[in-house]
């Protein structure tokens, strides 16, 4: 941030301390935001999740990213982690648990991730890297910890210790102090044993660069200091060695009057906690994650998801008395219940691709619609998934699949179609192959979707326009509350969830 010399620029501000997006829903009067509610990290819970990406890092590390496969946003906090059933030994036998910090940011929910460390005497995190993949689905509970910022921070001033893998959680909190507006202070010191070691080194250089609250230094351990002349370590312009008092007096001289939050090994937490007390900060203002430990260690975290698995089960076994309890608003964000559990939601197919591979252009191709009305023509998207079973191609599919290379127009006749349903009106749907009798009470959409054609919708009552779909041919009676313009309807567009058949329709749907 640069500070300007004349008087008369305005300066830039910021709202005091560090405040997560929830926590205001604790102390309003008025009735929580649905939103604030939804991402409020209450309580844990017991979900299926399935990959849809997977990063290397550096470090031997691999960035696995998950969603819900009930559509909620995972609600946690900075620094916590989940606790995974991984089927190491097969889908039938019993899996293997493993507890996985989350490295992405609360304020992004949606989609979560872990960062896992290849150990090659371990059992699952071989396992992981060779086997998990896009499209897979994990049983997890959480989130779990009390390792993670506060939910309000009035002087948000930090040092970060991490080492190796140690990072992934601080990752989440440094993701999460960027993408919040409030004021703060948080200084990260990374250890490392080799200079390409160094997991999300780029974007922790970048977020360095773009945000002058956050300051990055990378330090190399002693292995690498003897290294042999011409190699990595041996060009290093950081700084070196193991962490001591005098490397926090050099980097952070404040340090006694920040929060610490450190993660690591075992004995590199042992050293932080005496190099900490040496440099004057209290034992209160120092928290630790422990990615290894003594038995006394093992069975304290073993305990701590035996609680939260305790907590989760004992939610879903009364989720609706649960969530009839809570304001309104919050229905839009959770998940649906039956007895069998969550509903699990439908979208797009999900399909694995090469990360790095050119995303396709497909060339258009005009579907012709014979005796349709002038201009009875749409462009249309070769790949697009058939409206109806997946697993069919629709007849408008399969008049595109017949086309040759280099033809750029593919004819479609409705006469094809099957029909189905009762009505004095028929409605061709050419994108999906077909025809839906309609009566001239019914709502397009409301027949359409009866039908099993798939038409995005949210409002349904004429406002949001999500359903809005091009008309090729008839006419409808539409009554709209300003979710169309009226060029949209001059193009011949219309939205099907306030509109009724006066005609047979041809719909580009």
């Amino acid at each position: 941030m640069k500070r300007f010399a004349d008087p008369t620029t305005p300066l830039a501000q910021r709202i005091r301390g560090l405040e997560m997006p929830w926590n205001r829903v604790l102390s309003s009067t008025t009735g929580p935001a649905g939103a604030a509610t939804a991402l409020g990290p209450w309580h844990p819970q017991e979900f299926w999740a399935e990959c849809v990406e997977t990063i290397p890092e550096a470090g031997d590390m691999m960035v696995f990213v998950f969603r819900r496969m009930d559509g909620a946003p995972l609600a946690f906090r900075s620094g916590q982690y989940i606790n995974i059933d991984f089927p190491v030994h097969g889908p039938d036998a019993e899996p293997v648990s493993r507890s996985y910090s989350i490295s992405s940011a609360p304020t992004e929910p949606w989609t979560f991730s872990i960062t896992i460390k290849r150990d090659p005497k371990g059992l699952v995190s071989p396992w992981a890297h060779e086997s998990l993949r896009v499209g897979a689905t994990l049983e997890m509970l959480g989130p779990v910890g009390a390792f993670h910022l506060a939910d309000y921070d009035r002087r948000a001033r930090y040092l970060l210790l991490a080492a190796g893998a140690g990072i992934t959680p601080l990752m989440s909190m440094v993701r999460t102090i960027h993408s919040l507006p409030g004021q703060a202070d948080v200084v990260l010191l990374y250890h490392g044993s080799a200079p390409d070691r160094f997991a999300f080194s780029e974007e922790l250089n970048f977020l360095a660069k773009a945000d002058f609250r956050i300051e990055v230094i990378y330090t190399l351990g002693d292995r690498a200091q003897g290294e042999e002349p011409g190699g990595a370590a041996s060009t290093w312009v950081g700084k070196t060695g193991r962490l001591s008092t005098a490397l926090l007096d050099e980097v952070v001289p404040d340090a006694n009057g920040r929060q610490v939050f450190a993660c690591g090994p075992e004995g590199y937490l042992n050293t932080a906690t005496d190099c900490l007390r040496e440099v004057g900060v209290d034992d209160t203002s120092v928290f630790m994650e422990f990615f290894s430990g003594d038995r006394a260690t093992r069975a304290e975290y073993a305990e701590e998801v035996a609680i939260a698995g305790e907590i989760a089960e004992e939610i879903a076994s009364s989720t609706e008395e649960y969530y009839e309890a809570q304001p309104a608003a919050l229905e839009m964000y959770e998940p649906e219940y039956t007895a069998d559990g969550p509903v699990e939601v439908t979208g797009a197919p999900l399909e694995a691709v090469d990360a790095l591979a050119e995303v396709p252009v497909e060339p258009e191709i005009e579907l012709i619609v014979p005796d349709a009305g002038a201009g009875a023509a749409v462009e249309t998207d070769p790949t697009a998934a058939s409206a109806g079973d997946p697993t069919t191609a629709s007849a408008g599919e399969a008049a595109v699949a017949a086309v040759e290379p280099g033809d750029e127009t593919a004819v479609v006749d409705p006469a094809s179609f099957a029909t189905v349903g009762e009505g004095e009106h028929t409605m061709a749907f050419v994108r999906s192959g077909l025809n839906v009798r309609v009566a001239s009470d019914e709502f397009v959409l409301d027949a359409a979707r009866r039908a099993g054609v798939k038409i995005g919708a949210n409002c349904q009552e004429g406002m949001c326009g999500s359903c809005k779909v091009v008309k090729l041919d008839g006419d409808v009676d539409m009554n709209h509350q300003g979710g169309i313009r009226a060029r949209e309807i001059d193009a011949g567009k219309f939205l099907p969830c306030c509109s009724t058949a006066l005609s047979d329709l041809v719909i580009d749907a």
